[in-house]
């Protein structure tokens, strides 16, 4: 798989998952077992006990610049290269992230290769890299009309996209879709591949990668028919030993049924998937914790106020589950996390993806 200078032995992105499912330990597995292993930049201050937060209250980073800390980035960019050396580097930014461009701009300097960024149209994506102009960019898109838009916006900076993720309405996390709409037969990804291929043409050779509830070498090898170049694939990693989340955080996933991963609503504004537990309980009987808005970290939550619109706040209940909170924590899978049902490493699993079952 070929995405701008940069050749990936096997067609298989690790999809990016915050906060702190997806950073050093797992990224830099994958890229050394031939895939592209992605960083994500979400709540960066929470790495390693939160020390490269300067300044927290009850035990959390204040404001975006801790939440996100540039430190912390760097040092996990770092020891991601520890592991995988040159081999292609991706980070994941969310658009929605207050600070957008800065994150961008440091996961550049930091020596991230690619940089891949979903949760929002982003229209003005290349402005942020233009100093950098080997580090391929790759937007998440819901359907061929937000490519056209993205190119379109793209032709000022005299940029496309270097590749395209499609994601369907089976991933982990927030969703480009409603409610309703995820459920619709015409959303489903086998059916939004198609389009977004034919609009890639009408812009020359844009590498399509497929996303969202893809589990094995069968449904890998699908979409690669379909004319994709690759595939997304984050849930699945969540079932090995080096995915940095906490092992109750892998537990529950372990423990989870198909019927427990649902659908969420989430103060971003959009429906988000993930297991239902405790939590879920809680914010029901209006239990949950208190809502008070330290890290300010997605605009869409408006400073807490569509977090207390839903019942939680995403940027503390997300750390919670990094941190193996079960009681509290937040945790996002894609419709396969009921699948897992062992912990192995990165190197079984790269094999079972590339050589079948």
């Amino acid at each position: 798989m070929k995405i701008g200078k940069y050749e990936i032995k096997h067609p298989i992105i690790q999809g990016g998952m915050g906060v702190g499912i997806s950073w050093d330990q797992l990224a830099g597995t994958v890229s050394l077992e031939g895939g592209l292993g992605v960083i994500s930049g979400v709540g960066t201050g929470y790495y390693k006990n939160k020390q490269f937060a300067k300044k927290l209250a009850k035990n959390k980073p204040v404001d975006t610049v801790n939440f996100y800390s540039r430190d912390a980035l760097f040092e996990i960019i770092k020891n991601a290269r520890k592991i995988c050396g040159d081999a292609p580097l991706a980070c994941n930014v969310l658009y929605a992230s207050n600070d957008y461009g800065r994150i961008v701009q440091d996961a550049c300097e930091a020596g991230a290769n690619i940089i891949i960024t979903g949760a929002g149209i982003p229209t003005n994506m290349p402005s942020f890299t233009k100093d950098y102009p080997d580090v391929a960019l790759i937007p998440i898109v819901s359907s061929a009309r937000a490519l056209k838009l993205i190119c379109r916006k793209w032709k000022r900076y005299n940029k496309l996209p270097d590749a395209v993720i499609v994601e369907g309405p089976l991933s982990g996390g927030h969703q480009g879709f409603s409610y309703d709409d995820c459920f619709k037969e015409e959303f489903q990804l086998e059916n939004i591949v198609p389009p977004v291929i034919e609009e890639a043409k009408e812009w020359g050779d844009i590498p399509i990668i497929a996303a969202g509830g893809i589990w094995d070498k069968n449904d890998i090898d699908k979409f690669l028919a379909m004319g994709c170049a690759g595939v997304q694939m984050a849930t699945r990693f969540i079932g090995t030993f080096e995915c940095d989340a906490d092992a109750n955080f892998k537990k529950v996933l372990l423990d989870s049924k198909k019927e427990d991963i649902v659908l969420l609503k989430s103060p971003v504004g959009l429906p988000a998937r993930g297991v239902s537990t405790n939590l879920q309980k809680l914010i029901a009987n209006k239990e949950a914790p208190k809502i008070a808005c330290i890290s300010n970290c997605v605009a869409p939550c408006n400073r807490g106020v569509e977090a207390k619109a839903v019942g939680y706040c995403i940027a503390d209940r997300l750390s919670a589950a990094y941190e193996g909170d079960v009681q509290t924590g937040l945790f996002f899978t894609g419709a396969t996390g009921y699948k897992i049902d062992k912990i192995i490493t990165v190197k079984e699993l790269m094999e079972k993806l590339t050589q079948g079952e």
